[in-house]
Formats: structure tokens, C-alpha cells, sequence
């Protein structure tokens, strides 16, 4: 498995946060598959 890191605005973090609380329930490794899913939309609408 690889590791990115990545910069992200205050703002943006934060407002990924909230989201990835309030769909996911914020248990360990939420915030992964809350970005691991964004990452993989943002790949298929590019295709």
C-alpha cells in the first residue's frame, strides 16, 4: 500500500472532516475511505 501526502487548505480539511464524520461515523480509518472514494469518483468521471 502506498502513502501520498498531500497539502490541503485549512478550509478544505476541515470541511472534509465534518463530511467524513457525518457519513461515515468517524471510527478509525474513516477519513481513508472517505478519500480512497473521492479519489476513485474523481478518476472514473475522467475517464
Amino acid at each position: 500500500m502506498g502513502r501520498i501526502s498531500v497539502y490541503l487548505p485549512p478550509e478544505l480539511e476541515k470541511q472534509l472532516r465534518l463530511k467524513t464524520v457525518e457519513r461515515l461515523g468517524g471510527k478509525k480509518g474513516d477519513l481513508t475511505r472517505a478519500v480512497e472514494e473521492a479519489i476513485r469518483i474523481w478518476i472514473a468521471k475522467k475517464e
